[in-house]
């Protein structure tokens, strides 16, 4: 009864602290759902390497859906954007805010696209300014009754580099290609004004001076986008974290497994 009492107290601590609004007292709860899970191993077998085991088992769960859904998933190698019409502003109550602080940032729109990427409907709404050499797009995505939205802030460099800024909440489930410099944000970081700065100082680390930028076409905006897709892929078959499977598709090697679930424990990590 004792041990009950023991795991039962971290459980609740852990779901109060998991109740807080402070980041740093959510994590603290996550860090105890841990504790309890080792302390339910170490007390019924005695067995601290037991116990280890016990609190590993939460870093264990997304093999479940990469052995029964990610495994057997296929991708097209060619995927292409297509216009589309975004859905309701309803279902993405954020979208709204960031389209208004990208346009009165001077953005101008280009057009309103998107594709289907992984079991998830992705709709994007591009802009550009032709005095930042940037283009903005605002992201709306849904997968499974889930919806959120996010920005990437692009431009490029004369020697061919292309620069990114987004606040997309995951971390990438493809390995990105060596002359694409990705700054992914904490999501939290929501404000286009934010994230424009952030962009900035992106540039700044690279040495690459804003007046040095090429100017983007917006009428290759979703070409753009395709071919860096593209280029992505080819990559990651280069990397062996992808196989072909001979009928234009795509799906990942065991390789590929394992670094999307170093990317999930990150997320967890991350997110928590």
């Amino acid at each position: 009864m004792q041990n009950f009492l023991i795991v039962s107290a971290c459980v609740v601590v852990g779901i109060a602290l998991r109740s807080c609004r402070t980041l740093i007292l959510r994590k603290l709860g996550a860090l105890t759902f841990l504790v309890a899970s080792f302390l339910t191993f170490w007390l019924a077998s005695g067995s601290i390497a037991a116990g280890l085991l016990g609190a590993a088992l939460w870093f264990l769960l997304p093999w479940f859906d990469l052995l029964t859904r990610i495994r057997l998933m296929r991708l097209p190698i060619e995927n292409r954007l297509k216009l589309r019409t975004p859905p309701s502003e309803d279902h993405f109550p954020n979208a709204s805010r960031l389209i208004h602080e990208i346009e009165k940032a001077e953005f101008d729109h280009v057009t309103d696209s998107g594709w289907d990427w992984a079991g998830m409907q992705q709709y994007f709404r591009f802009f550009w300014n032709p005095e930042a050499k940037a283009i903005a797009a605002v992201c709306l995505c849904e997968h499974d009754q889930v919806a959120f939205a996010f920005v990437t802030i692009s431009a490029r460099a004369p020697d061919g580099r292309s620069v990114h800024t987004t606040n997309y909440p995951f971390s990438p489930t493809l390995k990105h290609t060596p002359e694409a410099h990705w700054d992914h944000l904490p999501c939290e970081r929501n404000c286009f004004e934010a994230i424009y700065t952030d962009h900035q100082r992106h540039l700044t680390k690279l040495k690459i001076p804003s007046k040095e930028l090429l100017m983007p076409d917006p009428e290759e905006v979703l070409d753009q986008v395709e071919a860096e897709m593209k280029r992505q892929i080819d990559h990651n078959l280069d990397c062996g974290l992808i196989k072909m499977t001979g009928d234009g598709h795509f799906q990942y090697s065991t390789k590929g497994l394992f670094f999307l679930w170093i990317q999930s424990v990150k997320d967890m990590i991350r997110l928590c």
